[in-house]
């Protein structure tokens, strides 16, 4: 019997129900990155006194982590199974957590605080590589080809999902316990999922012959790639600073624009996670791009909460179906026996992305204020546009 889901048009609920334990999975691990979220920022200023420049440095050492694993992470997971790459993900997260407690015993001494706390940063950085870029591939080996957009959309989702969720819980355990409780949640939480994976099956290996080197698999990734880096400096602006922005313009809750993101990708994501599939990667990236743009455009305009909570709510909906789309564009060249190693490449972008885009945004915030990034980061997102629209062309020819 066979683990995969038929190519039926009705086969969309079989796909959620196989996805479900592998998306928890992922939701979990990503909690103990969204519960730092909003509160880092507010730990790195308020208790060690440190500005934007340095929260820049720490969310970027993160995303530069992740760029160095991620194409470990694929070979390993094409290798051993990505369901043995998920698992060193979360091994590597309780690492993190662990260095944060480090970090908290050193707080008397801001400068070595700091220094461990990038350092925990990078570490889960590099467990976020392995967790997510096993978990697509467990979900793309799960179900058939055909159903690629909606794996790559609903486990992805999960990621978001952890964030909006860990918006205010991280908020919640900040205020009442301090960043112990935060150090504390990264730790356990990863070793709790590793017991519930033990019953989630595995997905048959693929020849070792058929596997291909990471340079030939580039060639069909790299420009899809592109467009998702474009795209995801928007992501990144609302990531790493908006609670900053908020705080400094005395709007309350200060994650707010961070979960009303969060919460529109994943509401996008589980009514439209299929259109990537049925109308193309590349032409609903093109249409989504743009509403995404528009939203970061609103954030930068916006005279108080409630409009920007709306700006990021359909930055939110926008991105939600742009990464999925240029997505499938990016495994369709490659075999199974690559998929894993396509992904981490694909989302290797995304990661230069993140790792410039935290510092340098951090840098446009301390020479022209907060606001500033929302504006810079929309005209970013729309170069993504012009991406989606060669794809088009070049599908064409």
């Amino acid at each position: 019997m066979t683990n995969q889901v038929s190519q039926s048009t009705g086969a969309s609920p079989a796909v959620f129900r196989i996805l479900t334990p592998i998306m928890t999975a992922v939701l979990a691990g990503f909690l103990i990155i969204g519960i730092a979220l909003p509160v880092l920022p507010l730990y790195v200023t308020d208790d060690l006194g440190y500005g934007a420049f340095v929260v820049g440095l720490i969310a970027g050492a993160q995303f530069i982590a992740a760029l160095v694993s991620r194409v470990w992470a694929g070979a390993f997971s094409d290798r051993y199974g990505p369901k043995a790459g998920v698992i060193t993900g979360l091994i590597t997260a309780i690492v993190a957590g662990l260095l944060y407690l480090l970090s908290l015993a050193l707080a008397g001494t801001p400068l070595m605080s700091v220094i461990i706390l990038i350092v925990g940063r990078a570490v889960l950085g590099g467990a976020e590589s392995f967790i997510i870029t096993g978990g697509v591939s467990w979900g793309l080996g799960r179900v058939d080809d055909v159903h690629a957009g909606k794996v790559i959309a609903w486990v992805g989702t999960a990621m978001f999902a952890a964030m909006a969720l860990g918006g205010p819980l991280g908020s919640l355990l900040f205020s009442s316990y301090g960043f112990v409780s935060i150090a504390l949640a990264t730790a356990l939480i990863p070793l709790a999922v590793l017991v519930a994976l033990i019953q989630i099956p595995a997905v048959p290996l693929q020849p070792a012959q058929s596997k291909k080197s990471a340079l030939s698999v580039l060639g069909s990734v790299w420009l899809p790639g592109l467009g998702a880096a474009f795209a995801s400096i928007g992501y990144c602006a609302i990531l790493s600073f908006s609670s900053l922005y908020y705080d400094e313009q005395e709007w309350h809750p200060i994650w707010l624009a961070f979960s009303a993101f969060g919460l529109a990708l994943i509401f996008a994501r589980l009514v439209a996670g299929h259109l990537p599939d049925k109308f193309g990667g590349a032409r609903i990236a093109l249409t989504f791009v743009l509403v995404q743009t528009l939203g970061l455009l609103i954030l930068w305009l916006a005279s108080n909460a409630f409009i920007a909570s709306c700006g990021a709510a359909l930055a939110g909906f926008g991105y939600a179906l742009v990464y999925p789309g240029l997505g499938v564009e990016a495994v369709r060249g490659s075999s199974a026996a690559n998929r894993s190693l396509a992904m981490g490449l694909y989302t290797v972008f995304l990661d230069i992305a993140m790792a410039i885009g935290s510092p340098a945004l951090g840098w446009i915030a301390g020479w022209s204020g907060l606001d500033t990034i929302f504006a810079a980061s929309a005209l970013v997102v729309a170069c993504t546009a012009l991406i989606a629209a060669r794809l088009i062309i070049s599908a064409r020819e």
